[in-house]
């Protein structure tokens, strides 16, 4: 299962991913989790103390290792460097592991723009398409609003996106512009869930919005998952039996 995850920031992106992964985990399932957006709250999400994750360094700042595969100096323009760099064994060198999960964290490439032909950018790049052709584990992907970090080649491994909306027009308005960039790449299994939803005028209004398409799953505005998130625990620590059933209910039709 090759799962990315995407939507406008703040929806819950991470919480989704970090839910699916824990879930998968205790399924007894290999579960490899990369944290593709710049903002980085995955291993928040997914109750990473946080004295633990001032030691996670995204691989966009590991320069040795940046260095040492493309044959680049980073940070140098002009330069001739690989393009196909060796990726294969990252992520089993500089994972995080978590409660089961592997944690990986890609970071943002500070210079250039998205679409730079920097070292850091291609080592990123390779990466994670050999993440998605490549690997056997389950691989849960929270990106950035978009889907910066996946191409045409990547695309064919991608099992299923998903789209996280909150009720709110912004929100839709970046839920169409991601589809429209998935449809560009050849992305077609794109499905839905609504977070953050407060009654069913919240609910209806998103299914408004997407009148062809019926949702993965609907997750209720929670107390629950603010608590954890100020208390430095998993998304998944003490939920309730009902909020624990609409995680649970998204992971299985997703198989």
């Amino acid at each position: 299962m090759k799962i990315a995850i995407s939507g406008k920031g703040g929806v819950g992106k991470s919480t989704l991913a970090a839910a699916l992964a824990l879930l998968s985990a205790r399924q007894g399932q290999k579960v490899l989790a990369l944290d593709a957006d710049p903002d980085a709250n995955l291993a928040a999400a997914l109750g990473i103390p946080e004295d633990k994750q001032a030691e996670i360094i995204p691989i966009s700042k590991q320069v040795a290792l940046i260095e040492a595969r493309t044959g680049a100096k980073v940070k140098q323009y002009g330069q001739v460097f690989k393009l196909n760099p060796e990726v294969s064994d990252i992520a089993d060198a500089y994972a995080f592991v978590h409660q089961g999960v592997a944690l990986l964290v890609l970071g943002a490439v500070e210079q250039g723009g998205s679409g730079c032909a920097c070292p850091e950018n291609v080592l990123i790049r390779a990466l994670v398409m050999d993440l998605v052709l490549n690997k056997n584990e389950a691989l849960i992907m929270d990106m950035e609003a978009g889907i910066e970090h996946l191409g045409r080649a990547t695309s064919r491994g991608v099992d299923c996106m998903i789209v996280v909306i909150e009720p709110g027009q912004r929100s839709i308005d970046s839920a169409y512009k991601i589809i429209r960039m998935a449809h560009e790449i050849g992305l077609k299994n794109i499905r839905f869930v609504a977070n953050k939803v407060n009654g069913t005028n919240d609910e209806e209004f998103i299914r408004n919005a997407f009148p062809n398409h019926d949702l993965l799953g609907v997750i209720p505005y929670s107390e629950e998952i603010r608590r954890n998130d100020r208390n430095g625990l998993s998304v998944l620590d003490g939920l309730s039996d009902e909020m624990m059933n609409r995680f649970e209910e998204i992971l299985e039709k997703l198989k």
